[in-house]
């Protein structure tokens, strides 16, 4: 994976991030997902637009975590430790009900 000549923003993760996301939200296009690869494993970044957070995030963070664990199973399935970020439309990342931030929960 630390070859250069590899194309680090492309990835099974991140494809599977961006169909399911899609799928939940009202507006497909604004969604915008990222990859970064670095010593600590992948980071998927995710951005929705402002009325779509409450289907990502779901009642209680439901759909948020059912999401990161869908994403450590794809991750696991290609020795990679994935977290996923979610970030607000105004830059900022999104907290977890728990007081986690979005990132965290995915930790694998």
């Amino acid at each position: 994976m630390d070859d250069p000549m590899v194309d680090q923003s492309q990835g099974p993760d991140k494809d599977f991030v961006e169909y399911i996301v899609k799928q939940l939200v009202e507006d497909p296009d604004s969604v915008v997902v990222t990859r970064k690869v670095d010593e600590m494993g992948v980071l998927i970044t995710l951005k929705v637009a402002k009325n779509d957070m409450g289907k990502i995030i779901g009642k209680a963070g439901q759909t948020a975590k059912a999401l990161r664990v869908l994403l450590r199973v794809v991750g696991s399935k290609h020795n990679a430790r994935v977290n996923l970020k979610i970030i607000e439309p105004d830059g900022s990342e999104v907290k977890m009900p728990n007081g986690d931030l979005g990132g965290d929960e995915g930790s694998f």
